[in-house]
């Protein structure tokens, strides 16, 4: 019989492959605790897919979520679920949304972005070029975060150092070890940041993704037009998914290919390239682990016979239906740029899969082909069994990657 006892998931994030490894192991979806939280934990990628296309799931806990009420105000994670943008919105707001924001990534302005994103990642190797050999670096530091907010920084108009400014903020939006006392501090400071910047741009526009969703918020009469919690919601979005996942991928991209040179050796000899590199990262470790939350509009009956009923929390597992290996096979575990199938869901599925998705791809490829051209010789600077990992169970990423870019001059 399933276990019907929440699996209480660890904020920590200290061990997430096993725990992926528990949630399969219950079944294609089971109870768990979110930081106090009871939600649905989907890993069954076929499950998953099926429930992120079905209208009966939305994102609007307001709208949706009975518990919303009593549970958001004291929830960690209450932001979430409480933010104002295209991430919790369902049905018409949805779209709405989502059409303000498609055209900054579209394939023509994700194109003309290739060579600006292939002389941000040569200043960035050319700076550590310079360091003497033997020395360590942080490549989390100082190439998987440079990278993508310089150019999140580009669309929106914003100020390497006013990002930098929000860095901090951002990065405890996914610390899911925060207290819902420092959570709601964190939030109040973000939306106080937040509503500066808002208020120089629009005393200043340019032509950039800021000013045109302040320009969109303005306008009356069309039914199309942003509230302030609206922009001020997009903007939360743009920054921390425009940084955070492309901050994780090329860290998780880099650890694997370190800790396995057959790997960049199978790219030297033509096995498979760089792109395959960036989707075995996606599938083997995804910028995000779980995706909080989803709410089931009506009684949804599962495979082994239990029910997610109407109002009842649903948690997308992305990082366990990844590897399941009823859809990649006993060597799901293993990373393998070469192998055939690398299909996951670490983008989403449905309405909701990420617009930035060929941005994300890009920077990533492109971040690790001129890395591994430049320094072929680069090794961690630690085991990997040492790498520490973020303090969160959303976000998939290391503290630090500290790598020796080229060996001690004899």
């Amino acid at each position: 019989m399933p276990d019907d006892q929440p699996l209480v998931l660890d904020p920590t994030g200290a061990d997430h492959h096993a725990e992926d490894r528990a949630l399969r192991a219950r079944g294609a979806a089971t109870p768990v605790d979110i930081l106090g939280v009871t939600a649905w934990s989907v890993s069954d990628p076929g499950l998953l897919k099926h429930l992120l296309t079905r209208a009966c799931v939305s994102k609007d806990a307001r709208a949706h979520w009975p518990a919303f009420a009593d549970t958001a105000p004291t929830w960690p994670l209450a932001l979430w679920v409480t933010v104002d943008n295209m991430f919790t919105a369902y049905g018409s707001d949805h779209r709405r949304l989502r059409r303000l924001i498609a055209p900054a990534f579209s394939a023509r302005r994700v194109a003309a972005l290739a060579p600006v994103v292939e002389d941000l990642v040569t200043g960035i190797l050319d700076d550590l070029d310079a360091l003497p050999a033997g020395e360590v670096v942080d490549l989390r530091e100082h190439l998987a975060y440079p990278l993508p907010i310089a150019v999140i920084g580009r669309m929106l108009g914003l100020s390497s150092t006013r990002l930098n400014g929000l860095r901090t903020v951002v990065d405890r939006v996914f610390d899911t070890t925060l207290s819902a006392d420092e959570a709601a501090a964190n939030t109040a400071t973000l939306y106080q940041l937040l509503d500066e910047l808002i208020a120089m741009k629009q005393a200043s526009p340019g032509d950039d993704m800021t000013s045109l969703l302040i320009a969109t918020r303005d306008e009356e009469g069309d039914g199309s037009a942003l509230s302030h919690a609206e922009l001020r919601g997009t903007l939360v979005l743009m920054i921390s998914a425009g940084y955070e996942t492309t901050l994780n991928l090329i860290d998780q991209a880099i650890t694997s290919l370190l800790t396995d040179p057959a790997q960049p050796a199978h790219v030297r000899a033509g096995r498979c390239d760089w792109n395959d590199v960036v989707e075995e990262t996606l599938r083997h470790e995804p910028a995000i682990k779980h995706l909080p939350m989803r709410y089931a509009l009506e009684d949804i009956p599962l495979p082994d016979g239990r029910t997610i009923r109407a109002g009842e929390a649903i948690l997308a597992s992305y990082a366990a239906a990844n590897r399941h290996p009823d859809w990649h096979g006993h060597d799901a575990d293993l990373f393998d740029a070469t192998r055939a199938t690398k299909d996951h869901l670490a983008f989403g599925h449905g309405v909701h899969y990420c617009l930035g998705a060929p941005l994300a791809r890009l920077e990533v490829a492109t971040a690790l082909r001129l890395l591994f051209t430049r320094f072929p010789d680069a090794r961690l600077a630690v085991p990997a069994t040492e790498l520490r990992p973020l303090p969160t169970l959303i976000s998939n990423g290391h503290m630090s990657l500290p790598v020796r870019l080229r060996p001690v001059a004899r």
